[in-house]
């Protein structure tokens, strides 16, 4: 065996390609998007070795055009989240005991193939399931996703290296145990690359995991379970089944083995795992840990002395881009009097530029939202600004689901600063927007930090010094990801660490070391070199 200590390779973030017309990764993506269209994938679960099927299959159609059928997947029930955590429990002793730079080769080969010969299959099925343009695709589904799996290396080896004093005579040590169990991961629908990542990370720290992927975004799920397949992940470690929520939830809540869930979805659902979790938690052979992400009402706060267009940028980038369907998208602003008219320009000039269709037309800017129930719901947030006189809706307000579940970018102009837009998720292509009188800057700050119960994202923009440092302190506790001068979304692994507290989630800051010491148990290992032979103190000496 070994006795080197190795070294990483150096962690770096993946390039965004731009895909311009004429481009070789832009005919590579029309092919494979070509390809994926001329055949229906039929999607297993994968447990352990086994591809399994059941007698129910559903349908996978693109949230742009309900007509083309993209392929099948099969929902499993209690019994197939049972034979999951059987075969994650089957291949723990071994992959815990597996060195952490074998476990380390796996990823970082995964990393490769995400970045390389995988590139255009998982921009394609995102953006024929999950209906993301190809820039949204491209930054989520590869981008972030190799990031995750090559900056998680880094972070792992860091946790291993921090180690504590000794003293004379004495060898103190830190070892970072696998959790004793298997780990729950349940993933959203919006991005590819935190789907992978909520399984990913335990397995990286030696855990074993069960991932229930949501149904809209199984279609990509398929080809991250390829990836980790050919990267040479063994059997059993992480094993994805298609189970509706609260049977799943039923399974591991009171399985004795249950050490801990890795959640991104909504604040509802996370209230009821850890309700779930406590009621059970008698049943548990270790205090499970409970890391999760729900979800945000995020903000825009500008200051008098803003840049219209930097501002108005973001509002159009943070509040639409994939439709508003990000936990960090900007969904309301605070405007002051004197810039309104300026910065209402220049916004509604950009929304009205924008392009709305399949994201197979590389320029169209806006898709589809991912299903009829989040259509209907979001949809529904529009009716009621349309009949309320707190509420005008000053451009959008359209929406169709006769091809595609497609809802125009809505801008909701409100004289009331707790309007239920302003205060709810809607999680879709609708922005409230409240204007204040430029003197009540400071009030405003309280408003913003007192709205809301989430505290995901915000932004400042002003150009001046002192008003963006009465926003940093005011705001402390609003945003778990703050940003000056830029819009809200985007955060980028190893740069800005990704999480936030109040109704948002644990602030266990996924893209960071924080979030992998969640998935270790360390133990100190003290040796002394020289022990006592006598249990006498001096201090008792006549």
């Amino acid at each position: 065996m070994s006795t080197a200590i190795y070294k990483a390779p150096e962690a770096y973030n993946e390039p965004v390609l731009n895909y311009a017309p004429g481009s070789k990764e832009r005919a590579e993506l029309e092919s494979a998007i070509k390809e994926f269209k001329a055949k229906e994938f039929d999607i297993p679960m994968r447990i352990g070795n086994e591809n399994v099927r059941t007698a129910k299959r559903k349908t996978i159609h693109p949230p742009h055009d309900h007509k083309t059928t993209l392929g099948y997947f099969y929902m499993g029930d209690e019994t197939h989240v049972e034979q999951a955590i059987n075969a994650a429990l089957k291949a723990r002793p071994k992959w815990q005991s597996l060195r952490w730079d074998q476990r380390a080769a796996i990823f970082l080969r995964a990393a490769d193939l995400v970045s390389g010969p995988y590139r255009q299959k998982l921009n394609a099925a995102t953006m024929l399931g999950q209906s993301k343009n190809v820039f949204q695709s491209e930054i989520d589904a590869v981008c972030e996703f190799a990031d995750f799996l090559r900056f998680n290396v880094k972070f792992m080896t860091e946790i291993y290296q921090e180690q504590p004093i000794s003293d004379k005579g004495i060898w103190n040590r830190m070892e970072q145990r696998p959790l004793e169990g298997f780990v729950y991961a349940l993933s959203p629908f919006n991005f590819t690359s935190i789907a992978a990542n909520l399984s990913a990370a335990p397995a990286l720290m030696g855990n074993v995991v069960v991932w229930k992927p949501a149904e809209t975004q199984i279609y990509s799920a398929n080809i991250i379970m390829d990836i980790f397949r050919e990267a040479g992940l063994p059997d059993g470690v992480i094993n994805m089944v298609f189970v509706d929520g609260p049977t799943g939830g039923r399974v591991m809540s009171k399985h004795p083995d249950f050490v801990g869930v890795h959640f991104t979805g909504s604040n509802a659902v996370f209230n009821k795992i850890w309700k779930a979790v406590g009621e059970s938690v008698h049943l548990h052979n270790t205090y499970p840990k409970i890391v999760g992400e729900t979800g945000g009402k995020d903000f825009i706060m500008a200051h008098q002395s803003a840049n219209v267009d930097q501002l108005a940028t973001a509002l159009a980038r943070g509040g639409f881009e994939y439709q508003g369907q990000k936990c960090s998208a900007a969904s309301r602003a605070y405007i002051p009097e004197s810039i309104w008219p300026a910065v209402k320009s220049k916004l509604l000039t950009d929304i009205e530029s924008f392009k709305m269709g399949s994201p197979e037309v590389f320029s169209n800017f806006i898709n589809a939202v991912i299903d009829e129930k989040a259509f209907d719901k979001i949809s529904s947030y529009i009716d009621q600004a349309k009949n309320n006189n707190d509420a005008e809706i000053i451009i959008g307000g359209g929406y169709d689901k006769s091809i595609g579940y497609f809802i125009e970018p809505t801008v909701i102009l409100t004289s009331n600063p707790k309007y239920v837009s302003m205060q709810e998720e809607i999680f879709g292509p609708v922005l409230t927007i409240y204007v204040y009188k430029d003197e009540n800057y400071e009030e405003t700050l309280k408003l913003v930090d007192s709205t809301s119960p989430y505290a995901l994202t915000g932004a400042i923009f002003s150009k001046d010094r002192y008003a963006i440092d009465m926003a940093t302190k005011a705001l402390r506790n609003a945003a778990g990801n703050f940003y000056i001068n830029d819009k809200p979304t985007g955060a980028v692994v190893g740069q800005q660490p990704f999480g936030g507290a109040r109704a948002s989630g644990t602030n266990d800051k996924s893209g960071s070391m924080l979030n992998l010491l969640r998935w270790v148990s360390p133990r100190t290992i003290k040796e002394n070199f020289n022990p006592p032979t006598d249990y006498r103190y001096p201090f008792m000496a006549d």
